[in-house]
């Protein structure tokens, strides 16, 4: 009996430290696709700015100012980190990216609302990294 309760507590920690660390995000709108499409769900490590690798798949809050209409969070691309070459065609005054900030890109380059609209993404919009998609 004891070895049953010390289980089913373990298990309530486990399920309480994952839900520190992991987050369910549904995709919303085309800006992703063909990666990524409206209703997927992913599994996302929460993650800090140092935690992103370029070309990974990110989850960000919207910027303040995106759009009316917008998600209050966005899965893009990691384009570029602190200290990367801006890469071409993206509109901020600087060659580099300054520290504390990313550029992001959507893999739909015709319908995403990117770095290529808003610039610059500040280190605190990052909330984590896609892990991988939940089948439905």
């Amino acid at each position: 009996m004891i070895w049953l309760l010390t289980a089913a507590g373990l298990l309530a920690a486990a399920g309480l430290l994952a839900r520190r660390r992991l987050l369910l995000v549904t995709v919303e709108g085309v800006s992703m696709q063909p990666t990524y499409r409206p209703g997927d769900r992913l599994l996302v490590r929460r993650a800090a700015l140092a935690g992103v690798r370029r070309g990974a798949a990110v989850v960000v809050a919207s910027p303040p100012g995106a759009g009316p209409g917008d998600p209050p969070l966005m899965v893009k691309r990691a384009a570029a980190l602190p200290g990367d070459p801006v890469p071409a065609g993206i509109p901020v005054p600087d060659t580099t990216v300054p520290p504390g900030h990313l550029l992001v890109l959507g893999d739909n380059a015709g319908r995403s609302a990117d770095s290529r609209t808003m610039g610059y993404l500040h280190a605190a919009d990052v909330i984590g990294v896609v892990l991988r998609r939940i089948p439905q």
